[in-house]
């Protein structure tokens, strides 16, 4: 089984263009499941910046087309270089049939800096309560209501199934890739970014029946960036909105100790 250390890598083609081959196995309907989209255009864009020191803090992606199984091109170009902030942009772009030409299906823009020393911290973002994972069960949602890409990880629920008609658009638990692969500890950026959007929405919870929906806008602020594979993270998300079909959803990222590692918003189409 491909990890998804393995899935998100790309090869330099030369300054600017890195070549991924998207992997059978880790779809969402047709397209690749974007966080792992997402995760590639990081990795792409870490190598580009080739600065260990410029963390990457946030990234914002629109998913514009789905990213079919097979070679697609990722472009990068360095939009800023900063005494401290880097701004990159990545395209991936592909044939969205035999022979035709490449088009962008999707784009991110990463932001990273270094640490700025003598600076204040806090977190004044409550924690919800967070339950010991081991006593949570893991669940199996088989197909063809769940993805395929989803059994690549485990998903270890604290809040309603979807589509039981609860009275709130919640989603939390556990959530890590069952085969990560060989992810360094400073790589949180790539893992975390696919763990942020391996959950279902949240506005499944309040559905009574299968409804697919689709991300099309994606932001991360990363606050942690340390990959510790053995422990799961926990996944808490609310829908505020639903409306003419698009869904506005925020989701954090927590540490099993109640460290926020991510903050994650998303718009998500209602597909039919």
């Amino acid at each position: 089984m491909t990890t998804l250390f393995e899935a998100i890598q790309s090869t330099r083609r030369n300054h600017a263009e890195w070549v991924l081959q998207i992997p059978d196995g880790w779809q969402q309907g047709r397209g690749a499941f974007g966080g792992l989209v997402i995760a590639a255009m990081i990795r792409a864009g870490r190598e580009a910046l080739g600065d260990p020191e410029r963390r990457i803090r946030s990234v914002t992606a629109e998913l514009l087309g789905p990213v079919l199984v097979g070679e697609a091109t990722l472009r990068v170009e360095r939009l800023r270089q900063g005494s401290n902030v880097s701004g990159l942009r990545v395209l991936l772009l592909q044939s969205e049939k035999p022979g035709a030409a490449e088009v962008a299906l999707c784009q991110a823009t990463i932001l990273a800096g270094r640490q700025r020393p003598g600076m204040p911290s806090w977190q004044q973002v409550a924690p919800p309560t967070i339950p010991d994972w081991k006593q949570c069960d893991e669940v199996t949602i088989p197909e063809p209501f769940a993805p395929a890409f989803i059994r690549h990880f485990e998903i270890r629920p604290t809040s309603p199934l979807p589509f039981g008609g609860a009275p709130t658009a919640t989603a939390q638990g556990f959530v890590r890739p069952r085969h990560p692969g060989d992810f360094r500890s400073s790589d949180g950026a790539e893992y975390f970014a696919a763990c942020a959007d391996a959950w279902w929405p949240a506005a499944f919870a309040c559905f009574d029946a299968p409804r697919p929906m689709a991300t099309v806008g994606y932001t991360l602020y990363l606050f942690q960036d340390t990959v510790v594979t053995d422990v799961p993270i926990f996944h808490s998300a609310v829908c505020e909105v639903l409306q003419d079909g698009y869904a506005s959803e925020v989701r954090h990222l927590w540490s099993t100790q109640g460290e926020l590692i991510a903050q994650n918003y998303q718009r998500l189409a209602v597909i039919r």
